[in-house]
């Protein structure tokens, strides 16, 4: 048997299935999905924990970060303009490293779609209720929300609310109803049709930069400039402690790449779409941070709602913070539209190349959407966000799924540029001979962290190594090894530069979460294997196909 066979780019072309779904999108559209996916939580709330760490120089950590995250961009891309289909990274590791490998990161996505959404239904729930109280408390005065209509079995029983919740048969009712009824609206959005979904996330994306654009003309004018001195507070270790954090406000983009099917001209308006939404997002994001941190100082910034608050500081009309609240649940549920969108078309892939039950990808006949895949999408986000999962438990997981699927789209796009160079490209990731740079870069990291500590490359090396988490060690030595590792095999096999960027960057964040999270990580491929061993395997299309021949 074999488990790596892979799928032909032209076969794509000639396959009469993706002539199904409806094509409505322009590069306009899908830009606005990209912003759509990308600005969330990040700059609503843990914008303000980073600048609380890192102080103004946190403007720095968005460009550097957006840099990296460009990477992996690049290579989607790229890989958008030469298989322009549903799928995204399953699809684009199908045809760079075989079917097994497909399947894993089919099944890693997901983690990052459909799971991932949970942690979006429950935030959406909390920025809600929130919203639903502060109304209450200064204009409408109808109450607050009942705790045990917003909280799930797991957090209730944690945090007491079993105890203040009306009983059935002896047992306390409680469920998330907000995280429920905003699952069910956005899946029967995005049943519709892709038209509706785009309207929708196009309101939802006008009405986010103009609060957004809001904010920066008007705290413009409050900005005191002595609040950016010093610049690095913290130093650069300050700096470096948001560095989770901003880099997660980035992900999302990738979700553009599984609407391929539905946009006009593929491979044109995708890779700019994407590069787009990235540009956009980067420099909203910088204005905003210096903004912030410019009207107060950075330590004030430690709060869950560091836009609003800001306002609220130097006594503005309350009605600025009120807007800002509304259009961060806005922001929310944008996010929520764009990922359920991205996983019933993952989902239609795998099923078309036999890896999944056929009914994953049976397509409405007049919504021309993948409807059983995007019912199923709403269920499995829904129930659990809504009865027993607990946001915290499971966001890292998401993280750990988003981070391989770009570790393996940049592998791909740097493997297909050996093996198949003369594949048709209307994107192509710029050469640069890795086996160059890569060894340039890692002595300039070395140098530069060395003139941050006096010179002392002991004590950088010590930095490196000595950390109190085991783990956290044995990630930075196989990060090292993979770096050397690429080296070697650039000089072997002429490696372009960008895309190992975006396997190391990837795979840094990766190895830097906690062993936890790789344990959940490992359990769910193990799980995934089950299934694929079990049966997809055996109904997978080449398979069928060979036996046939």
């Amino acid at each position: 048997m074999n488990y790596l066979r892979k799928k032909s780019v032209s076969s794509f072309y000639e396959s009469k299935e993706t002539k199904g779904l409806a094509k409505h999108l322009t590069v306009i559209d899908i830009t606005g999905f990209g912003i759509a996916a990308i600005i969330g939580a990040g700059i609503f709330s843990t914008i303000g924990k980073a600048s609380a760490d890192g102080g103004p120089a946190i403007t720095l950590l968005f460009i550097f970060t957006a840099i990296a995250c460009s990477f992996s961009a690049f290579c989607y891309a790229e890989f958008a303009s030469m298989v322009p289909v549903s799928g995204s990274a399953y699809t684009y590791a199908y045809i760079a490293f075989g079917e097994i490998i497909a399947w894993i990161i089919g099944w890693d996505l997901i983690m990052e779609y459909a799971i991932g959404n949970i942690v979006v239904a429950i935030s959406w729930s909390e920025y809600f209720v929130s919203l639903w109280n502060s109304l209450s408390d200064n204009i409408l005065g109808w109450g607050y929300f009942p705790k045990w209509l917003s909280t799930d079995y797991y957090t209730g029983f944690k945090n007491g609310v079993d105890k203040i919740a009306p009983t059935l048969a002896g047992l306390p009712i409680m469920f998330n109803l907000p995280a429920a009824l905003i699952t069910l609206g956005i899946t029967w959005l995005t049943y519709k049709g892709i038209k509706e979904s785009r309207t929708s996330s196009n309101i939802f994306v006008i009405i986010k930069l103009a609060v957004i654009f809001m904010v920066i003309v008007l705290g413009s004018y409050y900005v005191k400039p002595e609040n950016w001195t010093p610049f690095t507070p913290e130093g650069m270790s300050g700096v470096l402690k948001g560095i989770s954090a901003i880099f997660f406000a980035y992900i999302g983009f990738d979700a553009i790449s599984t609407t391929a099917e539905e946009c006009k001209n593929p491979q044109k308006d995708l890779p700019k779409g994407i590069i787009f939404s990235l540009i956009i997002c980067t420099v909203l994001y910088v204005l905003i941070t210096l903004v912030i941190t410019g009207m107060v100082n950075y330590k004030e910034l430690r709060v869950a709602d560091p836009l609003a608050y800001v306002f609220e500081k130097i006594h503005a009309p309350a009605w600025i913070s009120m807007v800002i609240s509304i259009s961060a649940v806005v922001a929310m549920a944008s996010v929520l539209l764009v990922f359920q969108l991205g996983q019933p078309r993952i989902w239609l892939a795998m099923s078309r190349d036999g890896l999944l039950p056929k009914s994953f990808g049976k397509i409405h006949p007049k919504y021309q959407t993948p409807s059983f895949s995007t019912i199923l999408t709403g269920l499995v986000v829904g129930l659990p966000s809504m009865l027993f999962i607990d946001a915290n438990l499971i966001t890292d997981l998401t993280s750990i799924g988003t981070l391989f699927a770009f570790v393996l789209v940049s592998g791909g796009v740097a493997v297909l540029q050996v093996t198949q160079p003369n594949l048709e490209r209307k994107f192509k990731v710029p050469f640069v001979p890795a086996k160059y740079f890569l060894p340039l870069i890692l002595i300039l990291i070395l140098v530069v962290m060395a003139l941050f500590n006096n010179g002392d490359i002991v004590d950088v090396i010590k930095q490196i190594f000595l950390d109190e988490k085991q783990n956290i060690i044995i990630g930075r030595v196989v990060f090292i090894i993979l770096w050397l590792v690429l080296i070697g095999l650039s000089f072997k096999f002429n490696f372009s530069l960008i895309p190992l960027l975006g396997v190391l960057t990837s795979g840094f964040m990766m190895l830097e979460l906690s062993a936890v999270t790789w344990y959940g990580f490992f359990i769910w491929l193990i799980i995934g294997m089950i299934v694929y061993f079990g049966y997809s395997v055996k109904n997978s299309t080449l398979n069928v196909e060979n036996s046939n021949a």
